[in-house]
């Protein structure tokens, strides 16, 4: 706080004083910063990461800077506006986009969008009684954090290396997952995009399942697991598949809708439309 006594009484003297330029700036202030809570509690990254055993992050308040960002042509067609908002808003620039586990990405995501735009959130919804689009409103500060460790209905095993050992029902290959970062889920993206550009069959859920498995029974040869992946059986693949998302740390996003056309209620996942961030109001 500045001295307006002080102040006034300069004024009233016969030599004024010379006036700094600190003091001629009417508006001085820093952009308001937040921690925010991370569903990893900082674990599965590597030692030497900025968040290893970091249980918060400090972000900044979104900016009018920042909102030139999201709305870049640009950067929307390159797909690129989001991690680049995002690396903007992370006060630790050693920290990169790419290496944040993907439920820390969207926790620090929703996060911004509250501090920038409010919790309110509208959006269109399709509902999955009638099928028809209608407005409904979530509520984004009551998404809870789910910390990755509700597994106890799968033979899921943790081990030192910040990996999981999965035992699967029907073949009993013992597999070994690892946790998908923001780099490893946009290389997935636009590898199913080019594959739409050319027309070409969609392999999303094998190049998933070896993005994310780092051995088979002990063997880590790519090929061989490449070769094992695409003979897995559709039932050891699903299991595979369901024990992984139980020890990924993230959001929960369900919430509850009401459709506003055929009155059906249900939890869905709340839809991360243009709305979030490119809201018109």
């Amino acid at each position: 706080m500045r001295d307006n006594s002080k102040r006034l009484t300069a004024a009233a003297d016969p030599a004024p004083a010379m006036v700094s330029d600190e003091a001629r700036i009417p508006l001085d202030f820093s952009t308001p910063t937040e921690l925010v809570d991370l569903p990893s509690k900082g674990r599965y990254y590597p030692e030497g990461h900025p968040l290893c055993g970091q249980e918060t992050i400090e972000i900044k308040f979104m900016t009018a800077k920042d909102e030139d960002i999201l709305t870049s042509p640009s950067l929307l067609k390159k797909g690129l506006a989001i991690d680049r908002f995002l690396q903007n808003v992370i006060l630790n620039k050693r920290i990169s986009v790419g290496s944040l586990l993907s439920g820390d990405k969207n926790a620090i995501l929703i996060s911004s969008r509250i501090n920038g735009f409010g919790a309110e959130y509208t959006t269109k919804v399709t509902c999955p009684a009638c099928m028809k689009p209608s407005e409904n409103t979530f509520d984004l500060s009551e998404v809870e954090v789910y910390v990755g460790d509700d597994f106890d209905d799968y033979d899921i095993t943790p081990t030192e290396s910040n990996t999981f050992i999965v035992k699967l029902p029907r073949t009993s290959f013992e597999v070994e997952v690892r946790l998908l970062t923001s780099k490893d889920e946009n290389e997935l993206a636009a590898k199913m995009q080019q594959a739409k550009k050319r027309g070409a069959h969609e392999t999303n859920l094998t190049d998933q399942l070896k993005k994310i498995i780092v051995s088979v029974n002990g063997v880590d040869e790519y090929k061989t697991i490449s070769r094992v992946i695409d003979a897995l059986p559709a039932f050891d693949s699903r299991y595979l598949r369901a024990a992984y998302l139980k020890v990924v740390p993230g959001l929960d996003m369900t919430q509850y809708f009401t459709c506003g056309v055929c009155g059906f209620e249900k939890e869905v996942d709340i839809p991360l439309t243009v709305d979030f961030f490119w809201s018109k109001q």
